[in-house]
């Protein structure tokens, strides 16, 4: 399968390395993790599940960065290599005409989505229980706080990179006030970031790693072989909740069809920072950075609630897997 998979524009200075001899896999970590240590800022406890967008031949982003009062915000920060990073101290103060959705309660897990000419934001934000808080910026200097996408309560709220049928196009997870012990992964299309609506089920949890919950990752990535979205998903074990990570391929016309979705894990909690931590045993992917000309894919993910990782794939292995391990 040719590399010319990705529908998207050249990144040559995507962060990479090239896969050990040692990896039977088709995703693999980087020798570097945590590549965002938890205390990388004076006040920070952790920082993870966060979100890296290419910004002027360089990387930005949006930091989940809970607080030593463990209270949970959301950071701007700039990096020139997508490794190493300066994060703001001060918390983004979104810009909000209308105080009752401006009244900042907690905001977490990020997602940054460049669509036409701006950077959307979409996070978990606090309003009477977890919904899908949505804000733009130009610079990631000054944010623009918008309406909430859904009513509580909802989480994982992932923008697709362009219109669908002239519609925005988003993903979400109706769940609960708490530790949600179900989850699906459902479509909805809104003509203007406001008003959402025709919402259509996309895939449920289905055995094994992803029995209990799942959720969509990063933005998902345009190719000639459909929307490749990467995901996680989560099994209940007798020690709690296991978050691992897999991967999909959407419809591009109509991304609430699956076309093939692993029923292996791509990547589980292994290493020494993804199964201790704040929270043990998570890998949960938010972001994820494509290279056009080569398929180079660099994924972000969170480990253990408490840092940030970085993991590779390359996009015709990834897709030749995924096909191959489908359980659509």
């Amino acid at each position: 399968m040719s590399s010319k998979l990705i529908l998207g524009e050249a990144l040559p200075n995507i962060p990479w390395e090239e896969k050990p001899e040692r990896c039977r896999g088709v995703v693999w970590r980087s020798e570097k993790n945590p590549i965002i240590p938890r205390d990388l800022l004076p006040t920070s406890n952790s920082i993870f599940n966060s979100a890296v967008v290419p910004y002027k031949g360089q990387f930005a982003g949006v930091f989940r960065c809970d607080d030593t009062r463990r209270v949970m915000q959301l950071h701007s920060g700039k990096s020139k290599d997508g490794l190493h990073w300066e994060i703001d101290p001060e918390p983004i103060h979104f810009v909000c005409t209308d105080p009752e959705i401006g009244r900042f309660v907690y905001g977490y897990d990020p997602r940054v989505c460049w669509i036409e000419d701006r950077y959307y934001v979409t996070w978990c934000n606090g309003y009477h229980g977890p919904t899908i808080g949505v804000a733009y910026t130009h610079d990631f200097e000054t944010f623009y706080q918008m309406e909430n996408a859904f009513l509580p309560f909802n989480r994982n709220g992932v923008l697709f990179p362009r219109r669908i049928g002239g519609k925005y196009v988003m993903l979400s997870r109706p769940s609960d006030s708490g530790h949600t012990p179900f989850g699906d992964i459902f479509c909805s299309e809104s003509p203007d970031m406001v008003h959402w609506g025709c919402h259509r089920h996309v895939m449920s949890p289905r055995g094994s790693w992803q029995a209990t919950k799942i959720g969509a990752g990063p933005t998902p990535i345009e190719t000639t072989e459909g929307w490749l979205l990467i995901y996680h998903g989560v099994l209940t074990s007798c020690n709690g909740f296991v978050y691992s990570m897999g991967a999909a391929l959407l419809d591009r016309e109509q991304p609430w069809k699956v076309l093939y979705r692993t029923e292996p894990y791509l990547l589980s909690p292994q290493k020494l920072y993804e199964c201790v931590g704040d929270v043990p045993n998570v890998v949960f992917p938010c972001a994820a950075l494509a290279d056009a000309d080569t398929g180079r894919i660099a994924i972000y993910y969170g480990g253990a609630d408490t840092v940030t990782c970085l993991a590779f794939t390359q996009a015709d292995e990834l897709i030749d897997f995924i096909k191959g391990n489908s359980v659509v």
